[in-house]
């Protein structure tokens, strides 16, 4: 699990289009958020915002962006397929009559070794009008926990008028990762905690992990469930293209807000023994 330590990070934003986190010249992860509704293509390509994570060598992604097997999966990203608000359904998972919109970022900080920063979003109805406001906080930092980078998810959910009830089900709904569309789906394995083997109708683990292969080099992740996270959470975690992460339904009150929080770590190759990732989580989770 060793990793060497790398430069200072940084970002570089593509003003309109994506901003990267950089160390020592090479992109360790691109928040995709550009939305462009020109023409149709872009419109699709657009949606919505998400994380991608690269290659140590910071030449291309190891998650997937738009296109390819379920286009709507694209690297770290968060939805719920069924949300009721206003007294209509909206689906925020397939991106079905609207889309999440990034507004501005309100953060970017590099500090004690890591990167964060805060993407304001909204996530809009079919008029193009927000029913829910999302404050996305990334923080990454390099060479902890035994892995290449840590990515740390923190969101805050708030309504806009009215209460929104976060509804789906663990295959179209939660906190998810999707490895590139290359990945040799005869290789992917998972990994839970020990007892466990099978996370179906399992509550509340703390973390979740698995090994995908592409192009012959081989990638972890722990996907990690805080504690304070909302009881009832399960996880997917399970198909063989390498999509799988934390699902919860959830009521936010209006004038309340929900704060969620996950870590994400990458290594590259072979996962560790769980009792050393309960480790890790036990750790990340202080």
């Amino acid at each position: 699990m060793g990793s060497p330590v790398f430069g200072a990070l940084e970002f570089r934003d593509t003003e309109g289009k994506h901003l990267d986190v950089v160390s020592d010249g090479k992109v360790v992860v691109r928040y995709m958020y550009e939305h462009d509704t020109s023409t149709k293509e872009t419109h699709h390509k657009t949606y919505k915002p998400y994380l991608h994570v690269f290659d140590a060598e910071g030449k291309k992604p190891i998650t997937k962006g738009a296109g390819g097997q379920f286009t709507h999966h694209r690297g770290i990203f968060i939805g719920w397929s069924k949300i009721q608000a206003n007294g209509k359904s909206y689906d925020r998972w397939h991106m079905k009559g609207g889309d999440i919109v990034h507004q501005k970022f309100t953060k970017q900080e590099v500090k004690n070794g890591s990167a964060v920063f805060t993407s304001r979003t909204h996530w809009m109805d079919e008029k193009k009008t927000a029913f829910l406001e999302e404050a996305r906080t990334f923080t990454i930092t390099e060479s902890v926990h035994g892995g290449r980078v840590m990515v740390d998810l923190h969101t805050k959910l708030s309504p806009v008028s009215g209460n929104v009830f976060l509804k789906g089900d663990p295959e179209h709904a939660g906190v998810q990762y999707r490895p590139a569309d290359k990945v040799d789906t005869k290789k992917t394995k998972y990994l839970f905690p020990n007892g466990v083997t099978k996370v179906n109708g399992v509550k509340d683990l703390p973390w979740a992990a698995e090994n995908y292969t592409l192009d012959g080099q081989e990638y972890g992740v722990v996907h990690m469930n805080a504690a304070s996270n909302p009881k009832g959470t399960v996880y997917s975690a399970y198909r063989d293209y390498g999509r799988f992460g934390a699902f919860f339904q959830k009521e936010i009150k209006q004038g309340e807000s929900l704060v969620v929080n996950y870590g994400f770590l990458i290594l590259d190759g072979k996962l560790p023994e769980g009792d050393k990732l309960q480790k890790v989580w036990d750790t990340w989770s202080k």
